[in-house]
């Protein structure tokens, strides 16, 4: 069975019959996990591994878990870490320690999903801080161009080193528009020549090998008339041919009220998979996924499989093997650093 586009989550703590069902669906292909899906370390690992075992290829498990605001899994085995900003701080006062930070940081966070078996983070977010996305904010490194790419390369470095593969979002990008994609429909009114700050972290993530991308409900009225995860503009032509990028391509959570106006969940599943999407997740709304799977009528794409087997997390240490290990108590050190107060440093003036 190949692994179909859906990407859904379940109900709580294990796996319910209903649960099963949905995943045995031949146009499901991936999982979504949420803080409802958390209660002990021991706990997750067995939830992850009841639903790689669900199906032949197993199922790829993911969830959003980038720190700061957006860490799923905040105990019992996992460290709290920062935002992105702070990284990026920690660049502005030293470059050198804040690549080595986001390296580490990348590796810790990958390196601990890794450990209870789940596949890929949604991260990093190389979304441009312009200062006016409140849902963005602390979540982007920066408001260069250049730092962001140079932090979401050592990012995306760290968690390979995991064996994690790294997506980066919201392409093409989120942070120059006020309204959250959660709620409505943002819109950027900038064009496709305005926009190569936003681009230029892709652009050099793409060259180096990124394997996966999320694509924002953020519409781009002088580039097309869809938002972008439902325009093949942006899809196939900005991200498949212009930039030429190989990997999955995700779209941001369907059910999102940015993606609402454009049809009931079919029409927009279809409006995603025409424009060159791979994988469609839909969250918490299990009405939804059951309307998709009756109603939504598709050929999984044996490229779009391929795409989403080359997520699927690499080989992991045990958790007791992770936490006793020089690689994870050299980052809590570097963790340790950056929550640190910075010295006040005090130089008698001239009288």
């Amino acid at each position: 069975m190949t692994l179909g586009p859906l990407m859904v989550d379940v109900a709580g703590l294990e796996l319910t019959p209903e649960d099963r069902d949905v995943l045995r669906h031949p146009l499901v292909g991936s999982v979504i996990l949420f803080t409802r899906n958390f209660a002990s370390s021991e706990q997750l690992a067995k939830l992850v591994a009841d639903i790689h075992a669900v199906r032949t290829p197993a199922l790829v498990v993911g969830v959003d878990h980038e720190g700061g605001r957006v860490q799923r899994f905040r105990q019992g085995g996992f460290t709290v870490l920062p935002p992105l900003r702070r990284i990026g701080h920690e660049f502005d006062l030293d470059a050198k320690h804040g690549i080595t930070l986001a390296r580490s940081m990348g590796w810790l966070m990958a390196a601990e999903l890794r450990a209870h078996g789940v596949d890929l983070s949604f991260a990093p977010c190389v979304d441009l801080d312009y200062g006016v996305s409140e849902v963005i904010g602390d979540r982007a490194f920066h408001s260069k161009p250049d730092a962001v790419a140079q932090l979401a390369m050592a990012y995306m470095q760290g968690m390979k080193d995991a064996g994690m593969a790294a997506t980066a979002k919201h392409f093409p990008g989120h942070g120059a528009v006020i309204a959250d994609s959660h709620k409505s429909l943002p819109v950027d009114r900038r064009g496709w020549n305005e926009l190569d700050d936003d681009l230029l972290p892709y652009r050099r993530l793409i060259a180096n090998g990124l394997p996966g991308v999320m694509v924002a409900h953020v519409l781009f009225p002088s580039v097309a008339q869809e938002p972008a995860s439902l325009s093949r503009r942006w899809v196939q032509n900005a991200l498949r041919e212009e930039l030429r990028f190989g990997g999955a391509v995700f779209t941001d959570d369907l059910s999102m009220g940015g993606a609402a106006e454009y049809g009931d969940i079919v029409a927009r599943a279809a409006a995603a998979l025409a424009a060159g999407c791979d994988v469609l997740p839909v969250c918490n709304d299990r009405g939804s996924v059951a309307k998709l799977l009756d109603e939504l009528k598709c050929e999984v794409q044996p490229s779009s499989h391929l795409r989403l087997v080359r997520m699927r997390g690499k080989a992991a240490p045990e958790r007791d093997e992770l936490y006793a290990g020089d690689a994870w108590r050299a980052s809590q050190d570097l963790l340790a650093r950056a929550a640190a107060a910075p010295k006040l440093s005090l130089t008698a003036g001239n009288a």
